[in-house]
């Protein structure tokens, strides 16, 4: 494992400053995907609470069917499916884009993650509890104002456990990249392997890095946390 390290440590962990190594690879699409997700999540959260069925249904069935089908299922789809239209072929903006695999990485995973996020950002806003709302009711608050400034703010501390989950499992999931011809750290780790031949220390390595990240990861939720649920604890 230390030889392979030493062959190929450039590639999953230092940049030249013009290529992007594996792990800085892995790290940007969790971080756009996640960003892209949660941005989404939070306004379709609200519609998903709502009392009209032509506002709550739209969302529900987006996250019935990004949740209730394979995010590589769904990776294969944009990448080679949506690709193979004639419209899309046709169309220069579209072809330009889902020509490239990380834009159609990056577009499956982003909208996989902001339908799990946007039913656990909902769940928080219908727990949210009745004295909060009616004491900005009672202090005239418009229906706006109350989310901005009492809701939303209350459901994302009590989402922040659950949301941390989703982003570990996010991080889990960009292994799958490596088949739109992304080089993350599962690409770089696939190339060893092509050239060694030794699947044990080529994925091991792998996998110790993930965990690193994961840690990491855990570290900083953890901290956030014991900052923003700090009026939880006895």
């Amino acid at each position: 494992m230390i030889g392979i390290f030493q062959t190929y440590w450039q590639a999953l962990l230092y940049s030249d400053g013009y290529r992007m190594t594996g792990l800085a690879m892995t790290l940007w699409l969790l971080v756009i995907s996640c960003g892209i997700g949660f941005c989404l999540a939070l306004p379709l959260a609200v519609l998903r609470n709502a009392r009209s069925p032509l506002l709550w249904f739209p969302v529900w069935l987006y996250t019935f069917l990004f949740r209730g089908t394979p995010l590589y299922v769904q990776l294969l789809l944009i990448y080679t499916g949506i690709y193979g239209l004639s419209f899309i072929h046709n169309t220069p903006p579209f072809n330009e884009f889902f020509r490239q695999g990380l834009n159609c990485t990056i577009l499956s995973f982003a909208l996989n993650t902001g339908a799990y996020t946007t039913e656990i950002f909902a769940g928080a806003i219908k727990e949210t509890a009745h004295g909060e709302v009616d004491a900005g009711l009672a202090m005239g608050m418009s229906r706006y104002t109350l989310y901005r400034r009492i809701i939303i703010p209350s459901a994302l501390r009590r989402a922040l456990p659950a949301y941390s989950n989703e982003v570990i499992l996010m991080l889990h999931a960009t292994t799958l990249a490596f088949t739109a011809t992304v080089p993350d750290i599962l690409k770089v780790t696939n190339d060893a392997y092509s050239a060694t031949y030794d699947p044990f220390d080529c994925f091991g390595l792998a996998a110790l890095i993930y965990l690193c990240v994961s840690f990491g990861l855990i570290f900083l939720f953890r901290r956030a946390e014991r900052r923003f649920l700090a009026y939880l604890r006895p």
